[in-house]
């Protein structure tokens, strides 16, 4: 891949999983699948925003706790809410449908209910949880980066090995991802774990993300057969909220 190929990926994982003020850019016949690898280096930028502000906001005196909500805070604006919106339809849609087909219907409908609010109320606290749990800006930072930039590179693995449970929408339009753009995030992942948690807490958050990746996709396939954008974004979170607690349980 050319230099200018590896930027037109991030720059398109940008514009996909952010909500950056990033200028209008032609990326040509590139598509989300064949550019998922750098879904990870769009993860370090939402995971940056919140490690800088809680950095900035208890340099300034901010008790912690309050910074720690500012931090989630940051992380979900710049990420505009993307994976927990999917996290919320696919816990509606598996919670609430009694067949495959009203699953799928249920997650595409915008309205949120009773399983969606819950899963999202759960993912907020336990994340705000392990961030406070950290206390240490430096512990946060560097936590924040890890925990973002992992859960991401799980979404290119998951692409590659499950079939798009619709024919349409936006697992399917993505288009084909290939086993070195999994292999690739993955390593990406890897490195940015190892160089914010060190090598113990990456071995375990590690083994953690591969239990919760095997065990969503078998949920998945159970419940509808494959996947769909909104199960990447329930993966995403659910990847978020294990690598931070796993930061919280040994690091703190």
């Amino acid at each position: 891949m050319t230099p200018r190929g590896i930027a037109d990926d991030i720059a398109l994982c940008l514009v996909f999983f952010t909500r950056l003020p990033l200028p209008m850019l032609d990326f040509g016949p590139r598509t989300l699948g064949s550019a998922i690898w750098a879904a990870p280096i769009a993860g370090l930028a939402v995971g940056l925003a919140g490690g800088l502000v809680y950095v900035i906001t208890t340099g300034l005196g901010v008790p912690f706790m309050i910074a720690g909500a500012l931090a989630l805070c940051a992380t979900m604006l710049v990420s505009g809410c993307l994976h927990e919106d999917g996290l919320s339809d696919v816990a509606d849609g598996f919670g609430g449908g009694k067949t495959r087909e009203r699953k799928l219907e249920i997650m595409r409908d915008s309205r949120i209910g009773a399983y969606g609010a819950s899963a999202l109320l759960m993912s907020m606290l336990l994340r705000w949880s392990a961030i406070v749990s950290l206390v240490e800006p430096s512990l946060v930072f560097w936590s924040l980066l890890a925990a973002h930039t992992a859960s991401r590179a799980l979404l290119p693995a998951f692409m590659n090995i499950m079939p798009p449970a619709r024919t349409d929408g936006l697992a399917s339009g993505a288009g084909n991802v290939e086993a070195r753009s999994a292999m690739t995030a993955l390593a990406i992942g890897a490195v940015v774990m190892f160089v914010g948690l060190g090598i113990s807490a990456t071995i375990v958050a590690a083994a953690c993300l591969a239990l919760v990746f095997f065990a969503f996709r078998f949920l998945c396939k159970r419940q509808i057969g494959g996947q769909t954008g909104d199960t990447l974004g329930a993966l995403q979170q659910l990847g978020e909220i294990t690598v931070l607690i796993v930061a919280a349980t040994i690091l703190a």
